[in-house]
């Protein structure tokens, strides 16, 4: 009778020639082969995953920044709005309104908009060569705020409103704030379509992961009933998917890299113009920072393992099944 440590010698070595049929002569070809349709496929849809998901990070973290500005700069200005008054000076209202503002406590400085900048900023709507006397358009005074001692505002809009005609205050704490909760639901939506993506991804290599383990299903359970152990099986799968996902996550994660510098290269280059200027108070300089491209990093990585594990509990999940349907055909 051949005892136990007999029978694993001879199981061995029933593996290690069971390897190196599978693997060739020269044994460098894994079980997986290499460059194959499936494998060519998946790489290309996990790049544009990746793409998808790096672009999202991006939008996220701009959104997020831009938020972040906002309510830094409620904090910091005001605006005081003079409009047209029939009789009277608007540049002497201009310069009273800054010196009435600069007489509260909390009032930093004052700075009034000259005609100049605010013809550019209608630009957008008016077209250019836009005479400002000629129009009844509202001329604008911004206060600097002390964000730790910030002025009265209720007393600061009675007092501008009682003695410079047609002024009114605006501390822009309502239309900030719903732009700061817009930001937070777009950050959510952002967050949720990242999980969508990378729920797709995962399903994806399971379906990859599948359809290269029935192209190869009588090697591997020809590997695992002579002795192989599920892991060796499933390392096997997942290095040859880890790398196969590691390839198209930094082609997505390149092709996001790039458009994000092309968009801040179009920014820069552009900052002259109205439309730009309106842009950029909305988005700033439209970089998504340290932080967004570390998040590119992230998500590759991310893709490329997620991958990896996901391969590797479907190859053991398989080879579990083919355990089941051994012992259930053993008991009949």
């Amino acid at each position: 009778m051949i005892d136990a440590a007999r029978l694993r010698e001879l199981a061995a070595d029933l593996t290690s020639r069971a390897i190196q049929l599978v693997r060739g002569k020269n044994g460098q070809a894994p079980i997986v082969p290499a460059g194959n349709v499936v494998g060519h496929a998946l790489m290309i849809v996990i790049a544009i995953m990746t793409f998808l998901a790096c672009l999202t990070i991006g939008a996220v973290s701009l959104v997020q920044s831009t938020a972040a500005t906002w309510q830094s700069q409620i904090s910091t200005e005001a605006t005081i709005q003079i409009r047209p008054v029939e009789g009277q000076d608007m540049e002497a209202l201009l310069v009273q309104a800054g010196k009435l503002a600069q007489g509260f406590s909390g009032v930093k400085s004052t700075r009034v908009i000259d005609r100049a900048a605010t013809a550019r900023l209608l630009e957008p709507w008016l077209g250019t060569g836009l005479n400002i006397d000629d129009l009844p358009v509202p001329r604008l005074v911004v206060v600097t705020l002390d964000e730790a001692s910030p002025p009265d505002f209720a007393l600061l809009r009675s007092e501008l409103v009682k003695n410079i005609p047609g002024a009114s205050f605006d501390d822009h704490r309502t239309w900030v704030d719903r732009l700061v909760s817009m930001a937070r639901s777009t950050v959510l939506i952002g967050m949720t379509v990242l999980g969508l993506v990378i729920a797709a991804t995962v399903l994806t290599v399971i379906f990859a992961t599948r359809g290269a383990m029935a192209g190869n299903g009588h090697i591997i359970e020809v590997l695992h009933f002579i002795g192989a152990e599920q892991k060796f099986v499933a390392r096997q799968f997942e290095r040859h998917f880890f790398w196969t996902a590691l390839k198209g996550a930094l082609c997505g994660g390149a092709l996001a890299i790039l458009i994000f510098l092309l968009i801040g290269w179009w920014s820069s280059r552009n900052l002259a113009t109205p439309e730009a200027d309106q842009a950029t108070a909305l988005f700033g300089n439209f970089s998504i920072g340290s932080g967004g491209y570390t998040g590119v990093v992230l998500i590759i990585l991310a893709v490329s393992v997620l991958t990896m594990i996901t391969t590797r509990m479907t190859v053991i999940a398989h080879l579990r099944q083919v355990d089941g349907r051994a012992g259930d055909s053993h008991d009949t």
